[in-house]
């Protein structure tokens, strides 16, 4: 990485970059404002060494500066100037410089800032590229249709800059699924930024947001500045106030915003991912919501299934999670059991992909440290399966004559087993040791039927359409 030096004086810019050079340093030089912004557009350096004063420029230092720090935040700048005094290097650092040299400038003082300018900016790009490299958030697990599905629609975004509104339960991943739209776009090595609409205090959320400018601390840049060039995810957007609700909208309108305190404009280039698990049309109507707003962060609507409708996915899933646990905590890399993978996909899962992942590090910490994990280690039979209408044994089957408690206990487990393999009846009817002609009629028998939603346990008139086999 480079280090660009922006002064008038050719002698001073050419001394500057010779030093550099004897210490390592790749140099590149600019004369003038228009050098200076071409050579940044060209290929943004790692640090800037950059004089106040520039004769027969369009732009001065200030100015340069506050530009870069808008399109390139990251880059850190070194101020130097002849005319320096204590007001001009208040000035630059409010505006963001790294740090103020005054001309004649004494080499091994350079040095030693440049130095550490150049470790600032190093950490940064690591941590940029270790956030980009973050599988944990971004890669996205299962092999059912229900998640098939989802990943085309999400593969269809990923190359433009389309607003995406992610509906679903909370927990089934909906975080996961705009961190995967956003590492696989054109914006992967800009940053993500995450709002949490429904944590940050309402009177701090305009701050939060915008940022603020205040005479002792000079300019806090936002969430939104921080997130230019990249992409701002509003998690629980439905959560926001309605007064930030407005100022968001004009600024997906005009692309630009005023800090708190501040009177320039800000421009930032953002792609906006939203995700809700309210109803935003019953909170429009109820007045809580700005339907402009809907109209504006709903362009591309996906729904993420939860992990009741994604049942196949969860040994795969739970697997995930003991190799991530595994690498990143160095928790025991467990195997499942037959036994413990059946139980896992016959409980509840309200909390769906997050309870999951918390199951699987309570396991891994509790339980036994060597050995496949199984199903004695799981949470107790009150998680287990459920559609919320689970047999209780020992009431309603023990006032039931024999035939009627057989027929009940056969529709619930036949019920539990069609979950757990998505609706796919050829592989039911393997596990439970049945031919599948002969599990339609057990069904039939049974008066489970179905609708285009799934399952489920009703009695039909002649309904034998038992969608979802393959």
């Amino acid at each position: 990485m480079s280090i660009l030096i922006v002064d008038d004086e050719k002698d001073i810019r050419e001394l500057i970059g010779d030093i550099l050079r004897d210490e390592g340093y790749l140099v590149r030089l600019a004369g003038n404002s228009d050098d200076c912004m071409t050579e940044i557009n060209a290929d943004p350096p790692a640090l800037m060494i950059l004089d106040i004063w520039l004769k027969d420029s369009r732009m001065d230092g200030i100015d340069i500066l506050k530009t870069v720090k808008r399109d390139n935040p990251d880059i850190p700048v070194i101020i130097i100037s002849g005319h320096g005094n204590i007001e001009i290097a208040v000035a630059a650092i409010k505006q963001g410089a790294y740090d103020f040299i005054e001309k004649p400038f004494n080499i091994d003082q350079l040095i030693v800032v440049v130095t550490r300018a150049m470790e600032t900016s190093r950490l940064r790009r690591e941590n940029h590229e270790l956030r980009r490299r973050d599988v944990s958030s971004a890669e996205m697990v299962g092999s059912s249709a229900a998640f098939k599905g989802l990943k085309s629609q999400l593969e269809k975004v990923t190359k433009s800059n389309g607003r995406v509104m992610l509906t679903g339960q909370p927990g089934s991943g909906k975080e996961m699924a705009a961190r995967f739209i956003h590492s696989n776009s054109n914006r992967a090595a800009a940053p993500f930024i995450s709002v949490s609409s429904a944590t940050i205090e309402p009177e701090r959320m305009e701050e939060v947001l915008f940022g603020r400018e205040t005479p002792d601390r000079g300019v806090e840049p936002g969430l939104l500045e921080q997130a230019h060039g990249g992409v701002v995810y509003f998690d629980e957007v439905g959560d926001m106030p309605l007064g930030t609700q407005s100022k968001i909208l004009r600024v997906l309108t005009e692309q630009q915003f005023t800090r708190a305190g501040g009177a320039d404009k800000v421009r930032v280039d953002l792609r906006v991912i939203s995700s809700t698990t309210r109803d935003l049309p019953g909170e429009i109507r109820a007045g809580r919501f700005r339907q402009e707003l809907y109209d504006r962060l709903n362009v591309v609507p996906i729904a993420v299934p939860s992990l009741s409708e994604r049942r196949e996915d969860i040994p795969e899933l739970a697997r995930h999670f003991i190799d991530w646990f595994h690498r990143s905590q160095g928790l025991p890399a467990r195997a499942l059991s037959q036994e413990a993978e059946a139980t896992l996909q016959t409980m509840a899962w309200p909390g769906n992909i997050r309870q999951l992942r918390n199951v699987i590090e309570r396991v891994l910490i509790l339980g036994e440290s060597g050995g496949a994990i199984e199903a004695r280690e799981l949470p107790g039979p009150e998680q287990h399966s459920g559609s919320g209408e689970g047999m209780v044994l020992g009431g309603q089957i023990a006032t039931l004559p024999l035939r009627e408690a057989r027929e009940l206990f056969e529709r619930e487990y036949l019920l539990t087993q069609i979950n757990r393999f998505g609706g796919n009846i050829s592989r039911t009817a393997g596990f439970v040791g049945m031919e599948r002609s002969a599990l339609h009629r057990k069904l039939k028998s049974l008066g489970v039927v179905t609708s285009s939603r799934g399952y489920r346990g009703e009695t039909g008139e002649g309904d034998d359409d038992l969608g979802g086999d393959e």
